[in-house]
């Protein structure tokens, strides 16, 4: 049995079935700052959000997840940057299978999000995907492609389907009691 393996699948537990759930902003904190690969200032991480290998998950400075988010660096990294907000429920997925080999083969790649991204309720993102700086995903948009600096993203597949302002200035700060 392979030791580290053991290890990173106890703490994923311990944090995904308890610290999670619990409602003390303070201790979700802690615990992700030791376990992350990255855990920027000021970021707030809601209650039931689950994390898949935290050594490979990066949180920039004021990143806000919603609850009940997924965050999958099982095998690739997800890099978020700074003042990006993440909806409630939304999937950050870096690995998958490829239903046309006979195999059932694992294929998947990194996830990079630019900084004041901005990625709706349910929004799935699917492995090897960049969200450019300042981009929208719409609520329940399915991303598979590279999504360009300030695009607005929306259905599923996710399109284009409009563009937002580019003189983006606001620093994210939302910590609600007991989320």
């Amino acid at each position: 049995m392979n030791v580290r393996l053991f290890a990173g699948t106890v703490v994923a537990f311990g944090y995904n079935s308890m610290i999670s759930r619990l409602p003390s902003r303070s201790l979700r904190r802690a615990y992700l700052r030791a376990w992350l690969g990255s855990f920027g200032q000021d970021v707030g991480v809601q209650t039931d959000c689950r994390i898949l290998n935290g050594r490979k998950v990066h949180l920039g400075a004021r990143v806000v997840i919603n609850f009940g988010c997924l965050l999958d660096g099982r095998r690739y990294s997800i890099n978020i940057g700074d003042d990006v907000s993440i909806g409630p429920e939304a999937a950050i997925l870096t690995l998958g299978h490829d239903p046309q080999t006979a195999d059932f083969a694992l294929v998947g790649g990194d996830v990079h999000i630019g900084p004041r991204a901005w990625i709706g309720y349910r929004a799935i993102i699917l492995p090897n995907v960049a969200i450019g700086e300042g981009a929208v995903v719409a609520a329940g948009a399915v991303v598979t492609r590279d999504v360009p600096k300030f695009a607005v993203v929306a259905g599923s597949p996710a399109k284009v389907i409009g563009e937002r302002r580019q003189d983006l200035e606001y620093r994210l700060s939302y910590q609600p009691w007991l989320m």
